[in-house]
C-alpha cells in the first residue's frame, strides 16, 4: 500500500500544460504503455495498455476508469475499479520563471510495488514533459 508523489518543471506556461493534460485524446503521447483511450461522456473512459507483466505473457488489457478535469486549481483526478483503490491527482502551479510550470502528481494504490511505481511514475512525467514541450514548437 501507499502514497506516491512527484513533482518535475516544464518548459511551457501553465495554461498550457494543463489545457494539454485536460484533453484526454493526448494520455497514449505521453503514457507509453497506453494505446488506447474512449472516452463516455462525463468523467468515464475506457483505455486499452499494452502490457508486459513478469508473471503473464505480454498482451493488451482494456478497462474502465474515471478522469475529472478540475479547470479551478488547475488539477486532473482520475482512478479506476479494482482490488488495488487505484487513483491519483495531477497538479499544474506556475514554475520559478517566465513560461514555466511544475507539474505534480500524486498516486495512491494498495499495490505493494514501490519501486516499480516510482519509476513509473517517474517516466510518466518525463513523457508529460517530453510530449507537451514538443508540441509547443
Amino acid at each position: 500500500m501507499g502514497d506516491y508523489d512527484k513533482t518535475i518543471t516544464v518548459t511551457v506556461p501553465p495554461e498550457r500544460l494543463f489545457s494539454y493534460l485536460a484533453d484526454v485524446q493526448n494520455l497514449p503521447a505521453y503514457l507509453p504503455r497506453l494505446t488506447s483511450v474512449r472516452p463516455h461522456g462525463g468523467d468515464q473512459v475506457t483505455v486499452t495498455a499494452h502490457i508486459d507483466p513478469p508473471d503473464a505473457p505480454e498482451q493488451d488489457v482494456t478497462s474502465e476508469a474515471w478522469i475529472r478535469v478540475i479547470e479551478d486549481g488547475r488539477s486532473l483526478e482520475w482512478g479506476a475499479p479494482g482490488p488495488h483503490d487505484y487513483r491519483g491527482r495531477l497538479h499544474v502551479v506556475p514554475g520559478d520563471g517566465a513560461d514555466t510550470s511544475k507539474l505534480t502528481v500524486e498516486l495512491h494504490t494498495e499495490s505493494a510495488e514501490g519501486r516499480q511505481i516510482d519509476d513509473g511514475l517517474q517516466e510518466a512525467l518525463h513523457g508529460i514533459r517530453d510530449a507537451v514541450e514538443s508540441a509547443e514548437h
